[in-house]
């Protein structure tokens, strides 16, 4: 993390943004949710926006919405699906900003053999981003949780960290989501140290919504807990475009230094507008995020350096 803090005005909205025509930012998962609604923000100020997504109907129907300008098709979940987008892509991107995600989700594997939601939160994004670097000329923005507090990667060794993003620990799928979202938050700390150690241009930060309404809670499960959260969440959370400004404020605020991360400013870090936060004490763990830099190097094939 940086010693020099950003300071975000009180109330800052998308208001706040300096015109971004002529800059072009890519938004992972923005078919609904938080990432529709920063592609919609973005693509309103004037930049040119391009989005990724699993399913294509789900995308066509954001484009004849007017929120992007392209689209690309990409499973996070399936490595070569990243590998066939990322080939695709010429144009540098000002940002590309890391979002889509599943929570609470059945023990599932993929089809590299990789638990669901650390194979889609965080592997699959590991692998995009590497593959990509050549052509992000300012920011890598990941998006994450306030539950990345739950995540631990049990003793944080190489082994242990392999075991979890294969499935292969008695699982929880609350636990598991907690592990993909301290994972996006270890694998910022530890690009920014690997950026400034091999030049990259771009800076590495994150943001999280708080506690937003999105499709995320229509599909966290049926028992009761999950039906408790879905309900309190459409009565109490707030809206996906007010979740989605620390996501905007991590990709647009001038003079931001690498490692920084953005969350709602009122009480507990739910709802309110952008400000600076800080995580749990893990995210800040060297030898852990070194570990999970490593493991997803050797499970993706995407080695960053050279």
């Amino acid at each position: 993390m940086t010693d020099v803090a950003a300071v975000v005005p009180r109330g800052w909205s998308a208001a706040d943004v300096a015109d971004l025509g002529g800059r072009r930012f890519l938004v992972t998962g923005a078919t609904s949710g938080i990432g529709r609604a920063t592609a919609t923000m973005l693509r309103l100020l004037g930049a040119h926006v391009t989005i990724t997504a699993r399913d294509m109907d789900k995308a066509r129907a954001v484009l004849a919405a007017g929120a992007a300008h392209e689209a690309l098709e990409m499973d996070l979940a399936d490595l070569a699906s990243v590998r066939r987008c990322a080939e695709a892509i010429i144009e540098p991107f000002d940002a590309v900003i890391l979002n889509a995600g599943v929570m609470w989700t059945p023990y599932q594997l993929t089809v590299d053999g990789f638990e669901l939601q650390l194979a889609t939160n965080h592997l699959g994004h590991f692998a995009f981003a590497g593959l990509l670097k050549d052509r992000i000329r300012h920011r890598v923005v990941s998006v994450s949780s306030l539950y990345h507090r739950r995540g631990s990667f049990g003793d944080g060794s190489l082994e242990e960290i392999e075991r979890r993003c294969r499935g292969q620990v008695p699982y929880s799928s609350r636990d598991a989501y907690g592990d993909s979202k301290l994972a996006n938050l270890l694998f910022t700390e530890e690009l920014e140290r690997r950026r400034l150690m091999w030049g990259w241009p771009f800076i590495a930060v994150a943001s999280h919504p708080g506690w937003s309404h999105t499709n995320l809670f229509s599909s966290t499960g049926a028992g009761w807990l999950s039906k408790a959260s879905r309900l309190t969440s459409g009565l109490l959370a707030q809206s996906a475009s007010r979740g989605a400004l620390p996501v905007l404020c991590a990709a647009t605020f001038p003079g931001l230094c690498g490692g920084e991360y953005f969350g709602p400013r009122g009480p507990g870090e739910l709802r309110g507008s952008p400000r600076l936060v800080h995580p749990g004490p893990r995210a800040h763990d060297p030898t852990l995020a070194a570990n999970l830099w490593r493991v997803s190097e050797e499970l993706t094939g995407v080695v960053w350096e050279g």
